[in-house]
């Protein structure tokens, strides 16, 4: 594994995009963006720890503040307020994924783990076009990270329930079917992203390990994060091929923080994104 960029609080819900990387350091409140030699281009000061992000249609970039419990829009220049999440989101907001159409699935904690509440279930957040929320899939456990896939299926990492949940997406942005796609095990997921097979990578945060996993649960690879526990991951490079790991020592800001742990490292595997820009 090799280093991109080390010295960060807690990287997390990376995306490629263009010939790009960016990602968010939630503790530090910023969203950064790599060229395409993968030096900082550009950082976006976003409140309340950003988190997920995606693109509207017209290229303007949201992205999730996650103890705000909103979603920004930047147009380039300038952050915005596009939405409030707190009537369907009982705890922290956290990842999202975009459909083609503009709207945004956005995941949340359920409860206030740093806190020690008990885990208890939620709902995902569907944001339409024109900023409306609405309550979509409910009784998940910690929806996490998120991928659509071609054949309009979203796919969910529970992370307290230790799977992936799909659903079909309907012509109006509904979910419905639910069903398990893969049941982990030992392995507890954070952010995950497709590859060209159908395969998933999932960041297994507290296992120290990134695995490839196969529709109905088979493990199709196994990569070690060492010491460091990886929270997120995505598919980019040249050729799709390279994995990007968000990786830290811990997600507790109070060690993070002082800690400056987190960085983005790499891998390089064999088969690519899906329709890796």
């Amino acid at each position: 594994m090799e280093t991109v960029l080390d010295g960060l609080l807690f990287p997390e819900c990376p995306r490629w995009r263009q010939g790009e990387l960016w990602f968010s350091d939630m503790h530090a409140g910023l969203v950064y963006h790599l060229d395409r030699q993968l030096r900082i281009a550009k950082t976006i000061s976003v409140p309340a720890d950003p988190a997920g992000m995606g693109w509207l249609p017209n290229g303007d970039l949201l992205v999730v503040s996650m103890k705000g419990n909103r979603l920004y829009r930047y147009n380039g220049g300038e952050l915005h307020h596009y939405a409030d999440l707190e009537s369907v989101h009982q705890g922290q907001s956290n990842d999202l994924v975009m459909d083609a159409d503009g709207t945004a699935y956005v995941g949340n904690f359920g409860f206030d783990l740093f806190a020690g509440e008990e885990p208890r279930a939620t709902s995902l957040a569907k944001v339409d076009p024109s900023g409306a929320v609405t309550a979509s899939a409910d009784q998940l456990m910690f929806p996490n990270g998120m991928v659509i896939t071609g054949n309009r299926t979203l796919i969910v990492a529970e992370t307290f329930a230790a799977q992936l949940t799909a659903f079909d997406i309907a012509e109006d942005g509904g979910l419905s079917n639910r069903r398990l796609w893969a049941a982990l095990g030992e392995y507890v997921p954070d952010g995950i992203c497709l590859d060209a097979e159908g395969a998933i990578w999932v960041a297994a945060c507290i296992n120290h390990a990134c695995i490839r996993v196969a529709e109905g649960g088979e493990i199709l690879d196994t990569i070690s994060t060492g010491e460091l526990h990886p929270y997120a991951c995505t598919l980019g490079g040249d050729d799709g091929r390279r994995l990007f790991l968000c990786n830290a020592m811990d997600a507790d800001p109070e060690k993070t923080i002082p800690g400056k742990s987190g960085c983005i490292q790499f891998v390089d595997v064999a088969v690519p994104g899906v329709a890796a820009d």
